[in-house]
């Protein structure tokens, strides 16, 4: 099944890997499990790279329990499914923003709390490295927000070492359009719990995909231009070398190939053994 999705989703995260060297030999990494469609997907897809790349690297599931009534055993299960261990942290995130702080606008201050503790539990779990559900859209989104809102140029990056937590944040799927994830989580019925957060659905980003359908509207190549503009521009000083995008181990075993092609050219035929009269 996984060969089918090669072209919308794994061959776009083993690119993003290549170019930002993201995904790396002997990597611990906490995946983020929100138990949404995109966090869902991008541990199936980890999964299965981690089976299918030339190189071991390990993989932790990792789900907070804000106070939203979600039900992470589905998450678990999954993950048990997969072969991937999984940690559920209890926090109090949810009664912090909404009853103590009584946030007018949540999400920023939840993020921040959110991103701190999946942090602090990957650390806490010997993982070097955390993996974020972050979309190709939602990089975009990001990127409109910031001009419209802030008068700045900025999204988040592909690949983000954090030194007061020593982890570093990746995401795998930014080169992954949002529909793409929608269509191969009902094909493969993943496990998806709903939202019960009390801002979902009625947040900037909201409107931002609103925006970004009245773009595509008036030219089908939006995103695709868009995506260029960031790449080429804030993602530019991340992008490796293309002499150093071929791992090591994959290096390695190319050239071993080379070798062995080589000396199979060259070795002359034996021919018939002689045989006496």
């Amino acid at each position: 099944m996984w060969r089918k999705l090669n072209k919308p989703l794994l061959a776009k995260i083993r690119r993003a890997s290549r170019e930002y060297g993201l995904i790396q030999p002997y990597d611990k990494i906490a995946v983020g499990l929100s138990g949404g469609k995109d966090s869902t997907v991008m541990l199936y897809a980890l999964s299965v790279l981690q089976k299918t790349l030339p190189f071991p690297f390990e993989l932790v599931g990792i789900s907070l329990d804000v106070g939203w009534n979600n039900d992470y055993e589905l998450v678990g299960r999954y993950c048990r499914e997969l072969g991937v261990p999984f940690h559920l942290e209890e926090t109090q995130i949810g009664r912090i923003v909404y009853e103590e702080r009584k946030e007018s606008s949540p999400c920023s201050l939840c993020a921040n709390m959110r991103r701190g503790a999946i942090n602090s539990l990957a650390k806490k779990l010997g993982c070097n490295k955390v993996a974020l559900g972050h979309h190709l859209d939602d990089a975009l989104e990001t990127f409109l927000m910031s001009m419209v809102f802030e008068g700045r140029m900025h999204t988040f990056m592909p690949r983000t070492y954090l030194s007061r937590a020593d982890i570093t944040v990746i995401r795998p799927m930014i080169y992954v359009y949002e529909k793409d994830i929608i269509s191969i989580a009902n094909k493969l019925e993943l496990p998806v719990v709903p939202n019960n957060c009390p801002a979902d659905g009625i947040t900037k980003r909201t409107t931002m995909k609103e925006e970004m359908a009245r773009f595509e509207a008036m030219n089908s190549t939006v995103r695709e231009r868009m995506l260029n503009a960031v790449t080429t521009t804030l993602w530019a000083p991340l992008m490796l070398p293309e002499e150093e995008q071929v791992m090591k181990p994959i290096k390695k075993m190319m050239m071993q190939e080379e070798k062995e092609s080589a000396a199979s050219q060259t070795e002359e035929p034996l021919g018939k053994p002689l045989t006496e009269e």
